[in-house]
This record gives structure tokens, C-alpha cells and sequence, in this order.
């Protein structure tokens, strides 16, 4: 077995093993293996009830506060198994520092991290914080309420009820966040030309109700993507890209973004496909596989979350990957999704019903779609293409055939793009 973001092997024993502690107490929990070498090989520890106890003296008198954790005897009394379990009183220090797991390794987290660790800790979301402005307006929040809901007035004891505001503390950020008028991150949206160096329309929506500026992206999404047909007497809506998936994949974006970070959402709209990034990655004890399979269950703002709930913006909470898909289950293409530690990014291709592609051709049209232009070197370096430069080159004429490809110069300089 190899080592990976929750399993270490230590050949040895010295204090570096209670950055990791550290780390697997204040995230998903993990095993440190004693007396394994990095390639997984069985080397052993000797005099091995002492160094149990060596262990157990170095966490209880290192990590603070202290973690839960066990100790055991494996391989024939051979190894040592130190399992730690994820702890409620985060952050837990090692001098004085607290720590990650970044892939197999051990880092410090930042300050920023830090914050989090120590609301995690209270079992409070960055939300829930006091705003520092405590002079709010709701006005375009309470339109939406009045025309979704049926209240006549937003009032203090409904601003209470949404979890707003509370007699303690005022109100908090997921208030300021919705509020007619605020300094937080909002939505970069941006239509690009044949090259990403033309821009056809920009807007930086800010310092405004992120529900305002949900709206007004969506507008913007419409001008470009939707377009009606006349078919007899009957004027017909035809979307190139799903609204339905626009929409889910910007709500998901606004609410389980991290609002601790001052970047906007960016939403790169081309003329094949639509890009949304959001800012903080998953949830810590949220799998990429869980996300993918549209299995998310932890709200990173369940504030925000329940307010687009009521205001009919998401359909219900987790279910929002699955609608995307839903949105594309006749298309050819599917939506793409890449998930890092720090991003989200959902890419909505055109829809592809009637498109007639052999597996090769769709893997080939399918790499041609995270780009504008590609030469045939980006394409052979995608881990989707299998097969040698002769065949792709087949395979990209004969979408050019199908008038799927456009051919853009001769020779080194040949670069390919899907046809408008």
C-alpha cells in the first residue's frame, strides 16, 4: 500500500511525526505506520513496548490540546500502528503550530487556514461572523422574498428566522453578502472572442447583493446562449448551452465558495463551452468522488445555501452536480469538472445531440472543447488521447469533413478549434 493523504510510513521514530498528528487530528484523521520505509518495505523496530510508550509520551506531552488517537502492536510485532482520529477541538498544535496534509506530504497551514481551523473548532462557519458594517439594507433580498416566498415585508424576526441576524452579534456576513451594498468578492464575467486576448463583453459585478449579480450573470448567459426559432406559427426557445446547468453550477459556486478569500467567481464564457471557477476547492471531509457523483452533503455556507433554497435558485441541497449531468444526459459532450485544492472549475460545452462521432473522434472533439485553439502537440499531450500523431491527424480531417473542425494554418503553425 502506498502512502497517501492519510497513511505515512516512518522508518524510524523522531518528533517530525507530530507535525503529522497534528495534521490528521485537525482534518480527516489518519495511520502512521512506524518501522516501513517510503516504498511500503517492512524494516521493523526494535525494543518495540518501549517505543509505544515513547509515542504515547511525545503526543500527550507535544500536541495541544490533546488528540484522540491509539496505538497498536501489527505485523507480527514488527511495526506500530499510530491511528489518529479527527478531533472537535481544532486547531491542535505542535510547537505551537498547526499542520496539513497536502498530497503525502506535511505543511504548516496559513494564517488564513488557521482562522478556519479556529471556527471549525467552535463549530462555526466563516458566515456566521459578525459583519464589521452593521448598516445593512436588504432591498433587492426582500423582492425576491416577497415574490418567492409571499411575505409582505422583510422584517428583523424573519432577517432572524434566515439566520442573519441575532440579538448578540448583529448582523453577520452571509447578511452582508446579500445585502444591497457591501465590499465582498462577487462574479468576473467575461465573453471572449476567437482568442482569449478579445474580449466581446466584461463585467465585474461587485460591491452588490450576490443575488443581484446571480441574476445578472444569468441575463448575460442568455444573450449569448439562448436564441429563439421561428417553426411554423410557433416561436421556439433553443438553448446551445443548458440554462438549467448554468444556473446550478453558479449557485454551486456562490455557495460553497470560501468567502475568507478576495478573489471573484470567474465565469469565462467562449463560443464552445462556459467556465465557471470558484475560489477554496471542497470541503475538507468531501471526496473528489462524493463531489463527482453529486454526493455533497457538507455546506461550506449553509446560511447562503438555505436562502437560495427559498428563493427557488437551487433545487435542493447536494443535488446540483447531478442536475448538470441531468442537463446533458442527450448530449454527446458532457460537462467536464476539475477539482484541486484551492478551485472548482465546471466547463458547460455546447449541446452535441446530433452530432455521429466514433469513440476516437469523440475523444479528439472532447480535448478540442477545453480550448479555443489547440495545436496538434497540446492535443497529443492530453492523458484522454491514446493513440499516435498519424491517427489523431486522420481523426481531426475527418471532423473537418464533418464541418465539426475548423483548420487554421500549414504546417508547425496548423491549429484546430471546434466550428462556432
Amino acid at each position: 500500500m502506498k502512502e497517501s493523504r492519510q497513511l505515512e510510513y516512518k522508518e524510524r521514530i523522531s518528533n517530525t511525526f507530530l507535525k503529522t498528528v497534528s495534521a490528521f487530528a485537525n482534518y480527516d484523521g489518519g495511520s502512521i505506520i512506524f518501522g516501513v520505509n517510503d516504498s511500503g518495505e517492512v524494516v521493523g523496530i526494535s525494543d518495540i513496548e518501549q517505543k509505544c510508550l515513547d509515542i504515547e509520551n511525545s503526543i500527550n506531552d507535544n500536541i495541544k490540546p490533546q488528540p484522540e488517537y491509539s496505538i497498536e502492536i501489527i505485523n507480527s510485532g514488527k511495526t506500530i500502528s499510530l491511528n489518529v482520529r479527527p478531533g472537535v477541538n481544532k486547531p491542535y498544535l505542535y510547537k505551537g503550530k498547526a499542520y496539513k496534509r497536502n498530497d503525502t506530504a506535511t505543511i504548516e497551514v496559513d494564517q488564513i487556514e488557521l482562522k478556519r481551523l479556529i471556527l471549525a473548532g467552535e463549530n462555526k462557519d466563516y458566515e456566521e461572523l459578525p459583519s464589521q458594517n452593521q448598516n445593512l439594507e436588504f432591498t433587492y433580498l426582500e423582492q425576491e422574498l416577497i415574490s418567492k416566498t409571499g411575505i409582505k415585508k422583510l422584517n428583523l424576526d424573519i432577517l432572524k428566522t434566515l439566520n442573519l441576524y441575532s440579538d448578540s452579534d448583529g448582523y453577520n456576513i452571509a447578511a452582508a453578502i446579500v445585502s444591497d451594498i457591501n465590499d465582498l468578492p462577487g462574479i468576473d464575467i467575461a465573453k471572449f472572442g476567437e482568442t482569449i486576448s478579445i474580449f466581446q463583453k466584461r463585467k465585474t459585478l461587485e460591491h452588490q447583493s450576490i443575488i443581484r449579480s446571480f441574476f445578472e450573470a444569468v441575463e448575460m448567459y442568455q444573450d449569448y446562449y439562448q436564441y429563439e426559432k421561428i417553426e411554423g406559427f410557433e416561436r421556439k426557445l433553443i438553448e446551445t448551452i443548458p440554462e438549467e446547468a448554468f444556473r446550478e453550477a453558479l449557485a454551486n459556486a456562490i455557495i460553497h465558495r470560501v468567502w475568507d478569500v478576495n478573489s471573484h467567481i470567474r465565469v469565462s464564457m467562449f463560443d464552445d463551452r462556459v467556465e465557471i471557477v470558484s475560489v477554496g476547492g471542497l470541503p475538507n471531509s468531501v471526496s473528489i468522488d462524493s463531489y463527482l457523483n453529486g454526493d455533497l452533503s457538507v455546506l461550506r455556507n449553509p446560511i447562503l445555501a438555505n436562502i437560495f433554497h427559498r428563493l427557488n435558485l437551487i433545487e435542493k441541497f447536494g443535488t446540483g452536480i447531478r442536475r448538470i449531468k441531468e442537463a446533458y444526459s442527450n448530449s454527446q459532450i458532457k460537462p467536464a469538472f476539475v477539482v484541486t485544492e484551492n478551485i472548482i472549475k465546471v466547463s458547460l460545452p455546447l449541446l452535441s445531440e446530433k452530432m455521429d462521432l466514433s469513440p476516437d473522434e469523440l475523444a479528439v472533439y472532447r480535448v478540442l472543447s477545453k480550448s479555443i485553439n489547440k495545436p496538434i502537440s497540446e492535443i497529443m499531450a492530453s492523458p484522454d488521447i491514446e493513440f499516435g500523431k498519424s491517427k489523431v491527424t486522420e481523426i481531426l480531417k475527418r471532423l473537418a469533413n464533418k464541418k465539426i473542425v475548423d483548420i487554421e494554418g500549414t504546417g508547425r503553425g496548423t491549429k484546430y478549434r471546434i466550428k462556432s
